[in-house]
């Protein structure tokens, strides 16, 4: 196919499905909210209805959210609208809180005014001699309506569609299936553990979906990156269902750029056609031919760059010397050691949970404390909800022993009253929301957990200040929408701190968009912020680090500091070995730090920089642009001191 670019050149591409890349996951919901808010106004003044296909999962709700605004704010009439949901797990009650049929109430149903003989989701708990009929009578539904209208998609780790496992075939309709590895892996965070994910689901087929008049695909964050390329790029395979959407006449991607950065066309587009050459992509370029070749930046020749496509680049720059050392020379000074790092800064460091601090800038943080920096950590979330029972239960046992040595009030109220949270755990079906009592005591768990952590690296507990935000107190995987309270709790604590620097979680890779959704505060009460708007450092979490061309600042770490790095993160001992929220890598958080740390030193050396043990990357932005760190004197480029 060929498109189109922004400058009227025209260049192939190896996308094989229309794909649009939005600023972010706001502007994908509110598109494809206004297509179906559109769609069930044409219907209505024909007379018809609208039939729907919905999708659950963190990626359509923003949709949702959406078409609940334009019901309430605008008058958006669901009455002619029919729905069908792609899938259910197997067995599942409706009332279960893993239930599709809970979340599409919580997340759309109960908010408009959809008649309820007008949704349709399959059944969890039909008999099992049932199901085959219950599929059947699914499929039947559907065609009674008149077909699907408009099919929402998300896709999994797998490449699945609804729940399309690897193998699914092209023709395949509305039936049971067992789940594949990777989505019960996926899935297990929701469950608290692998082995509360039921092992099957029933599902709209491949065929079936690709019976609806219009498809839309949705996928936002790194980590659906690979995937989509191979959906979007790759050959039709049953080993990837969502492939099969590339023989639909009206189907169309919708990624945020996270979603999109393993595309060709945004990866390494000079293999696709003409690009415009900015400094950026010229980096990009430059690290690409390096590690394809195997040579160091400064040994790469003209002819390297010529057999890779690249020519057109050392024509703008006459040859590959010249070249080579602005690329090198850009790289290099991104580089800071404690020498080059801020000193006697107010700094502010906002955590979404009490541990993406130590995790993902433990050794930036130590040198700015060392550095003097008056430093103050806000955990933005309690992060309870990823504290499983058992540590509960073993603090319980701490406090029954305990008051054999200390004075801990009657015997008999502190027993009463260690029985009855014992015996609420006990009642607890896994994945439950927790009471209130449970919830709190959870909560103090992971501050106790972060104050041990900062204290690791210099800093007092009087520097860790936890927010709570309301977005977050649901008890829930599923959170609630971010409020006019979540913004004023940050934009009080900058009046009262009042940084010059401020570090905050920039990836989009948390499992349940926690991450994104604090970074969102953040910008937002540094929009309402009355004052010099501070510098903002932008770390990644526990899945991916910055990439050479997107980082800013690159502060390298010696060997004890790692150690002192993990150490730190040790502290949070209720996410260390089996964390209720691992993501898709199965390592614990300590082993993805250093091999995320010590892969960019590595990297770096490759490309014929100095040899560092280990590197944290960042972003720094000032007034919303990506720049250098701050100016501090420095008297190499190169730090020899870490």
């Amino acid at each position: 196919m060929t498109v189109t670019g922004a400058n009227g050149s025209v260049y192939a591409r190896r996308e094989r499905l229309p794909v649009r890349v939005m600023p972010d996951h706001d502007s994908i919901a509110a598109e494809v909210a206004g297509r179906i808010a559109d769609l069930i106004r044409a219907r209505a003044e024909e007379g018809r209805h609208a039939v729907l296909g919905l999708a659950t999962g963190s990626t359509p709700v923003g949709v949702y959210r959406e078409l609940i605004r334009l019901h309430r704010d605008e008058g958006l009439d669901f009455s002619n609208a029919v729905t069908f949901n792609l899938d259910e797990y197997f067995p599942m009650r409706p009332g279960s809180i893993h239930s599709y049929h809970r979340y599409m109430r919580e997340n759309l149903f109960d908010h408009v005014n959809i008649f309820p003989d007008h949704r349709h989701i399959p059944r969890g708990d039909v008999p099992e001699g049932d199901v085959e009929a219950h599929c059947v009578e699914y499929e039947r539904r559907i065609r009674e309506a008149g077909g699907i209208d408009f099919q929402i998609l998300g896709i999994g780790r797998s490449g699945h569609i609804g729940f399309n496992e690897p193998g699914s075939a092209r023709d395949s309709r509305t039936r049971r299936l067992y789940l594949d590895t990777v989505t019960r892996a996926d899935a297990a965070g929701d469950f608290f553990g692998e082995e509360n994910v039921p092992p099957q689901a029933i599902t709209m087929g491949v065929a079936t979906i690709l019976e609806a008049r219009e498809v839309v695909l949705l996928a936002t964050g790194e980590h659906k990156a690979e995937i989509v390329r191979r959906a979007v790029e790759g050959e039709v395979h049953a080993d990837v269902a969502a492939t099969f959407l590339q023989q639909h006449p009206a189907a169309t991607v919708y990624l945020d750029p996270a979603a999109a950065s393993e595309l060709t066309r945004i990866r390494t587009p000079w293999q696709v056609g003409e690009v415009e050459w900015t400094s950026e992509r010229e980096t990009a370029a430059v690290i690409w031919l390096s590690e394809r070749t195997g040579k160091s930046i400064l040994h790469l020749a003209t002819d390297d760059y010529r057999a890779n496509h690249l020519a057109p680049l050392t024509s703008r720059h006459g040859s590959a010397e010249p070249l080579n050392g602005q690329v090198f020379n850009a790289l290099i000074s991104k580089i800071r050691g404690k020498s080059r790092l801020p000193r006697g800064q107010d700094i502010l460091v906002f955590s979404p949970h009490p541990d993406d601090d130590v995790i993902s800038m433990g050794g930036l943080l130590r040198k700015l404390v060392e550095n003097g920096n008056r430093v103050t950590v806000a955990y933005q979330t309690s992060g309870n909800i990823a504290v499983f029972d058992h540590e509960v239960r073993r603090y319980l046992d701490f406090l029954r022993r305990a008051a054999d040595v200390i004075d801990l009030g009657a015997a008999e109220t502190l027993e009463a009253t260690l029985s009855s949270v014992e015996d609420r755990l006990a009642h607890k079906e896994p994945g439950d929301v927790d009471p209130k009592v449970v919830q709190q005591l959870k909560r103090i768990i992971r501050e106790s957990e972060a104050v041990a952590a900062i204290e690791s690296l210099g800093l007092s507990a009087e520097r860790a200040r936890f927010l709570n935000q309301p977005f977050y107190q649901t008890g829930k995987v599923r959170k609630n929408p971010i409020s006019a309270a979540d913004v004023e709790i940050v934009t009080q604590l900058l009046e009262e701190v009042r940084p010059t620097i401020i570090c905050a979680a920039g990836d989009l890779s948390d499992p349940h968009g926690t991450h994104r959704m604090c970074l969102e505060t953040v910008e937002a009460a540094l929009d309402r912020y009355d004052g010099n708007p501070p510098w903002l450092w932008l770390y990644r979490g526990a899945w991916q680090e910055w990439s050479l061309v997107e980082a800013t600042v690159l502060v390298p770490l010696s060997e004890g500091e790692v150690r002192g790095k993990v150490q730190a993160i040790f502290q949070h001992e209720s996410q260390k070995d089996s964390a209720p929220f691992p993501g898709p890598d199965p390592r614990e958080f300590w082993q993805r730090v250093v091999d995320r740390n010590r892969g960019t030193a590595d990297l770096l050396r490759a490309l014929g920089l100095p040899a560092y043990y280990a590197m944290e990357a960042y972003v720094t932005l000032r007034e919303g642009r990506r720049v250098e760190g701050p100016e501090i004197p420095t008297s190499s480029l190169a730090d020899p001191d870490g």
